[in-house]
Formats: C-alpha cells, structure tokens, sequence
C-alpha cells in the first residue's frame, strides 16, 4: 500500500495535563483506522493535528505531495436555508468553477449517493440527515483520507449502516474515533488505542477489532506478569537496601543505581496497569416488588400532520429491560418523555405505582449547567454525596467516574462530551430509581464506560426502557423490543434481529438475487411442462439477455450529461432501472421454477 500521510513521535499537552506523547502513526492507501481511547485521551485532538488544525507540541509530520483530506467534526455548522444541494456545489467550488459543471458532478454524485431530501432547508433536517450530508460533503471532494469524528452521533442504525456500506466500499483511506464496537468490528482493517496505560502510549493492531481485543488482552497479561517479576526482584534489592550498603566500590555503586532503576520500573509499570479503569457505574434499584410499575394503554401522538404513534400498549414490570427503536424522528424521544410525565399524550392512559421513581437520562444534557463547577454539580453543599445511605465525599464520588481532583473546580463548560455524559450517570446514580429511562446514554463515552454501563444494566432489578444506537448494547442488554415506525405504527420484536429482518425485505432479498444469479442449468427432461411452458422455457435466455442489456443502457444514460444535469429525467431514468431491475429478477424467478418442474 502507498504511504499517504504519517507523524512521528507527536506529543500534546494543554497546561498542565499530557494528553499524549510520542505517537507515531503512519496511514496508507486504503486503510480504515479505528481510533479509540478513554474520554480526554487526545483522539479529537490528534484528528486536528493530522488535519493540520492544531499543531502538536513536539514530533514532526509528513504527508505525499497533493494530498487530499477531509475532515468531518463531530459537529457540524451549515446555514440553516442552505439545501444538501446547494452544501454539495459549495464544496467543489474550489475545483470545478464552471456552474454547469458543478451542476452535473453533483447530479452524478446524487445519482450513485441517493439523498431524497437534496432540495430540503437545514433547518427541516433531523440530526441524522445532516450527519449525512456533512459525510457526503466531504466525500465529493474525493479525499485521499477522510477523517471522521465520532460520526455515528445522531444517525439511527440504519444511517450507521449505510456508513459502514459506504466506508467499506470507498477507495480512500479513512480515520474514524468511534466507540460503536459493531462498527469498529464491521469497517476497519486496524485498530489504534490511545491510553497512558501503554508503555508507547498507544496500541497499533492490525485487523478487525475482535483481533485487537486479543492483542490488547495478552499486552495487559505480559504488563501485568512484568510487574510481578519486578516486584519480586524489588524485595530483594529493597531488604539489602536497607542493610544500608556502603558504596566504596565500583560495583556497590552500580547496584545501588541499579536498585533504583527497578524500583522507577516498577512504580511506572505499576501506574500503566492502575490507568486501565473504567467509571464505577452503578444505578440502585429501589427493590420494589410490585408486579406492574407502570402500565400504559392506547398511547397515541402527533406533532402537526404526522402521528408518531397510535394506540400503543406499555407494560414495565421489574426486570423488563425495552429496547426501543426505529430512525430518527419516528418518536423515541417522545414516547420516553411522556412515559417520564414531562409531555402530555394525545390519547390513551398510564397508570404508575404509588411513589414510583422514575430516573431520566437526557441526550441533549439540558439539566446540566455549562457554568456551575463539577464539584457543584455532583454535590448540592460541595462537600459530600448521599449513596446507598452512606455520606462519600465529592472527591472520591468524582474519581470513581474517573475525574481528576483538578477538575472539582473546572466549570462543567471545560469537560468533554464523555466526561459531560459521565457526569450526568454520576448524578443520576444518587437518586434510587423503579423505572431508567435512558436517551442514547453511550453518545461520546468511551469503550470502558459503555461496559461499564452495560453491566449495571445487567444487573439493575427494576424496569428499562432504552433508546442507543449501539447495537452490541442492544443485544446484550435488552429483554424485549418495541419498534416505531414513524407512520403510526409499532411492533414489538423478541430480538434485534428479528426486527432487522422485517426491515425492507423485497430490497435485501432483491440483492441476493443480483449477487447469486443462477448459472444456466444443464438440459433436463421436459415431462412436467406444457408446450406453451417448454416454448417459453427455450426463450428464456434471450429474454435474461435483453432485460439485462436494458438494465446496463439505463445505467450507462445515468451518466449520459443530457440526463445527469436535469433533475426530472434522473428521477424517471431511477424509476425506470428500478423496474429493469425487478424484471430481471422476475426472469430468473421464473427460469428457476420452470426449470423445477421441467424436472418433476
């Protein structure tokens, strides 16, 4: 593979906190790497200097001439009147100047990247679409790398899924910081990890994420095995340490240098294998027995002319763990806030346990003050917290969800994302809770929190009702599944599985039918036919020949400048190679069944 772009032992620090030292990464043509790390550890950081936003404190950086790289942020700014369009010429401006140009290069690239909201404000977006839009932004510019910051935030399962389709088919190579573990197993050819725990500061593994995990876990045994020999020699050279040796010879001299360097060893091993931690993530159950927390029946609401969702039936019971999905904008949201009585139902009943407690996780963090100190955040009197009945103090409350003492005093403004999540589990932990009704709790945390989290859900004994788009979560989590459609409508699934099956399955099996075009079969006797069947039977190759060549015509007069730069004759040429398409499939269907019976 061609070498693209690579930093050589780069080091960052803002005050007096070291996000990283030493890295070097090299990336070629092709790669798709995933980088991962504990939230603070410097991946957004490092994106910014290999996009040549930030520059590094030290090490040096070095890329081939002309490259190409785009770059997509975890958040992305557009003009709220600006179309998906419009966003896509802005962004080929600097390279096609001529507007009929443009013009067509966007109605191609539209043509292979179907967006069917291209001509729809940024205002009227969800989240998701703009997602995509900012994606497909920089991919038009055709990249040599494309660097992603957490780029499953707001995409549903089905976007994360058309952006693993898209990576995985795309030419150039990409940088991607995510902690979605299906997607990293999924898209990536290696895997770095940016951690103090590593004596290089960063793990490189080449492979899927399942073999990095591997790699990961044998790294930590061979740490973890040094430190034990290192203590072991320790003992011995501390006992004669103390005998207080003269150093009157070359050689006691030297041992004593030596004593020291084992005991600056150990105490480095020792902190490397301390960093490997995650958040003491642990929401309390208030341990009530009542059978029916809360019973929901006939639930319906709209926003406008939609319905989200109509005569819908909720039972929570202890122990019931409700997987919600559907795409964004379908209502998840909505159903969690009127389940946790902040908004009121169109139609239907909820009736609640007497003095039901009910803890509420917001995505959009609304009931955290920007302003206030960590410290205040997590304790009303700034000085301790009430947990399973015991008074802890706010520092130690605060370093089990890895916050540094430092940090007390730092305004909630000054932490990251993953550390802004952290802090909202820490403070709704304090509160005993029947039912958790959780809004994408893992956006932006780290890999070990999300385990972390994973866990307490396990164990939780009351009622959940989860909204994620980590589909691992999902799967390990969840009891049971209520899917909206967004139209109406709801089903409840017993898997995720089952549900993603239900999902466009005349599309999915049309693929299969593309990808596994039956061979031509060898002559067999023609005793289960009519003749009118063995006359269309001995036609049926030039009929696949001719369906198949007007399939390819349409493809080809998509790319044709007459069709590609009018916007009518795009969407009709669509239509038509969809119906060639279907009719294709229809011929081998049918070449298949007469070729069974003729069989019979």
């Amino acid at each position: 593979m061609a070498f693209l772009t690579s930093c050589q032992a780069i080091s960052k620090e803002y005050g007096h906190r070291r996000l990283f030292h030493g890295i070097t990464l090299g990336i070629n043509e092709g790669e798709k790497i995933g980088l991962i790390g504990p939230n603070g550890a410097g991946k957004s950081t490092l994106l910014n200097i290999l996009a040549g936003i930030e520059t590094p404190d030290d090490g040096t950086l070095s890329s081939k001439r002309g490259l190409r790289m785009g770059y997509v942020t975890q958040s992305e700014s557009f003009d709220d009147s600006a179309t998906p369009r419009a966003l896509l010429l802005d962004a080929i401006a600097e390279t096609t100047h001529d507007p009929a140009e443009r013009e067509l290069e966007v109605n191609l690239f539209l043509a292979r990247h179907p967006y069917p909201q291209a001509d729809t404000p940024v205002r009227d977006l969800s989240g998701g679409w703009v997602k995509r839009i900012a994606i497909l932004r920089e991919i038009i510019r055709q990249p040599d790398i494309l660097l992603l910051d957490e780029p499953t935030n707001h995409l549903d399962i089905d976007g994360i899924i058309w952006l693993e389709n898209l990576l995985k088919l795309s030419p150039f190579a990409a940088i991607i910081v995510t902690h979605d573990r299906y997607f990293l197993e999924n898209v990536t050819t290696r895997i770095v990890e940016i951690n103090h725990a590593y004596a290089d500061g960063f793990l490189s593994v080449a492979g899927s994420y399942s073999t990095f995990l591997e790699e990961r876990e044998a790294y930590f045994a061979m740490q973890s095995h040094r430190e034990q020999a290192l203590s072991s020699i320790a003992r011995l050279e501390i006992e004669w340490l103390r005998r207080n040796p003269q150093a009157r010879t070359t050689k006691a001299k030297g041992r004593i240098e030596s004593a020291h360097q084992l005991l600056e060893d150990l105490g480095e091993v020792h902190t490397r294998n301390l960093q490997e931690k995650s958040a003491g993530i642990e929401f309390i159950s208030s341990g009530r027995k009542t059978r029916e927390l809360l019973t929901a029946k006939s639930l319906s609401k709209r926003f406008g002319d939609k319905t989200l969702f109509q005569n819908l039936d909720i039972r929570l019971s202890p122990g019931v763990k409700l997987g919600l999905l559907g795409p964004n904008g379908c209502g998840k949201t909505t159903l969690l806030q009127i389940l946790a009585d902040r908004l009121e139902r169109d139609a239907g009943s909820i009736k609640r346990a007497n003095e039901l407690h009910t803890v509420t996780f917001d995505q959009n963090r609304a009931h955290l003050n920007q302003e206030e100190s960590l410290r205040h955040a997590l304790s009303q009197n700034g000085e301790t917290v009430m947990y399973r009945n015991l008074h802890i103090h706010v520092a130690g409350w605060a370093k089990r969800f890895l916050f540094s003492p430092e940090q007390l005093e730092q305004p909630i403004s000054f932490l990251s994302g993953g550390e802004q999540a952290r802090l909202l589990i820490a403070k709704l932990m304090l509160e005993p809770a029947d039912i958790l009704l959780l809004d994408e709790p893992t956006n932006d945390l780290d890999i070990a929190s999300i385990e972390a989290l994973e866990e307490t859900l396990l164990e939780f004994s009351g009622a959940l009702v989860l909204v994620t788009h980590d589909r691992f979560l999902l799967e390990r989590v969840c009891t049971d599944f209520l899917a909206l459609d967004g139209k109406g409508g709801a089903s409840y699934f017993a898997d995720y599985g089952q549900w993603q099956r239900t999902l466009e399955p005349e599309k999915r099996e049309a693929k299969v039918k593309r990808e596994e075009k039956p061979k031509k079969p060898a002559p067999r006797s023609v005793g289960g036919l009519s003749a009118s069947e063995r006359n269309e039977l001995k036609r049926m190759e030039e009929s696949i020949l001719e369906a198949e060549a007007e399939v390819e015509r349409l493809e080809k007069s998509l790319t044709s400048p007459e069709v590609a730069t009018n916007a009518e004759k795009l969407q009709h040429t669509w239509e038509e190679l969809s119906q060639a398409t279907e009719q294709v499939e229809a011929i081998y269907a049918r070449w298949e069944e007469l070729e069974r019976r003729k069989g019979e």
